[in-house]
């Protein structure tokens, strides 16, 4: 997982992969801010005849610190497959 930022860095994103055929549930990621993370895109999604599953629309962050931030999301990982989500601020 990884955040690719913008110009603006409120126009960051999250990339989550899962280069393994086991979907991982409860995967927790540290995020930046408190706020909703909406799932943009799953490569996992029925519209690209995947198994659809996913966080859509998406989930909200937590007051747990987890890889250094103050901040963290849980998240169900498609096997497979690439999640990018955007914060809503």
């Amino acid at each position: 997982a990884f955040v690719r930022k913008g110009k603006d860095p409120r126009q960051a994103v999250l990339v989550c992969a899962n280069f393994t055929p086991v979907v991982r549930q409860n995967h927790r990621v540290g995020v930046p801010w408190e706020t909703y993370y909406r799932e943009i895109f799953n490569s996992d999604s029925q519209h690209y005849q995947g198994s659809n599953v996913g966080n859509y629309p998406g989930v909200a962050a937590e007051k747990i610190e987890w890889h250094g931030r103050p901040w963290s999301i849980s998240m169900t990982l498609p096997p497979l497959a690439i999640s990018v989500f955007k914060a809503e601020l």
